[in-house]
């Protein structure tokens, strides 16, 4: 098993910038029809990347449910999109957060930094992903959210963000009000980059770990999830394509066992000969688009977020 880790986070290190290729054709700046827009952070882009070195405006696009009114107390869901923390638009969850929302809840996709645009490492998203959560959490009783519901998902390098906020000690935007949560309530991850660092005992090659070090820009092993998981985390349901060569099976099953053995409640959905982004609105004519969101539709059911049967088929 611990070869298996291995490989797999030499697999990310070597291939997570395929990512970049996955994004459905959905475009930058995303449209987002029927979203409510707010900017939830002022960010510096960096040199290096395609926008000039600057002040950047971070947004959250807001799919409220029918019937919303500012004085309810909704669950609510952040989403985070794919891209090897390289590229890639909040579009990616347009359809899924219209679903959700369709369901009751408050569903927002959130943008953030990366190093394509805005010259940064993946740590610099990891703030930027925890800002967000913060950000709905403060501002839950204007958006209508109950802020003991909040839950985080994202796909690959969105998924590794979503997880990140989950166990991550440290990393959060200096200035920002830390009595304030940005730990999740639940986790929804999708084909997510988890393991981004060796366990305890077994040597990666040197060059594969340097390079992981750099894109991360700190240790890589700091902002691994597999790495920091204990007890007292967020309910979690992982789904992933068993075919996956950019994000390997092996390495979910991993943070699956070890979350589960830290006595968390932790869900995995592998699916048979399906590869990387095999969850997408669009893909295959859409049939894993709609299993993994019918079971995120039960994943929450099950923790009282939501009433009655997915309604998936009807969207």
């Amino acid at each position: 098993m611990k070869t298996l880790i291995v490989l797999a986070a030499l697999v990310v290190v070597s291939s997570l910038s395929a990512v970049a290729q996955e994004r459905g054709g959905r475009g930058y700046p995303p449209e987002m029809p029927d979203a409510k827009v707010e900017t939830y952070k002022q960010a510096a882009s960096q040199p290096g990347g395609d926008q000039q070195p600057g002040e950047v405006e971070l947004k959250l696009y807001v799919f409220e449910p029918e019937g919303w009114n500012k004085n309810d107390k909704r669950p609510a869901i952040v989403l985070f999109f794919g891209g090897g923390w390289t590229g890639g638009s909040p579009g990616q969850f347009l359809q899924q957060g219209k679903y959700l929302a369709s369901r009751g809840m408050v569903a927002i996709a959130a943008d953030y930094r990366v190093a394509s645009l805005h010259g940064v490492k993946a740590v610099d998203c990891v703030r930027d992903a925890k800002s967000a959560i913060r950000y709905v959490r403060k501002n839950a009783a204007r958006l209508g959210v109950d802020p003991e519901r909040i839950a985080a998902g994202g796909g690959s390098a969105g998924g590794h963000l979503a997880a990140a906020c989950g166990t991550l000690e440290e990393f959060d935007e200096p200035g920002e009000d830390l009595s304030i949560s940005c730990k999740p309530n639940a986790l929804v991850l999708f084909n997510p980059a988890v393991v981004l660092a060796p366990v305890e005992g077994v040597t990666l090659n040197r060059q594969r770990t340097i390079n992981m070090d750099e894109r991360a820009g700190v240790e890589a092993k700091r902002i691994s999830p597999y790495h920091h998981v204990k007890s007292g985390l967020p309910p979690t349901v992982i789904f992933h394509g068993r075919a996956d060569t950019t994000v390997p099976y092996a390495s979910v099953e991993a943070f699956a066992k070890a979350m589960q053995a830290a006595g968390n409640t932790c869900e995995l959905f592998g699916y048979e000969g399906e590869g990387h982004g095999f969850f997408n609105y669009g893909r295959g004519g859409g049939e894993m688009y709609r299993a993994t969101l019918r079971e995120t539709d039960k994943f929450l059911a099950g923790l009282g977020w939501l009433e009655g049967k997915p309604t998936v088929e009807e969207q």
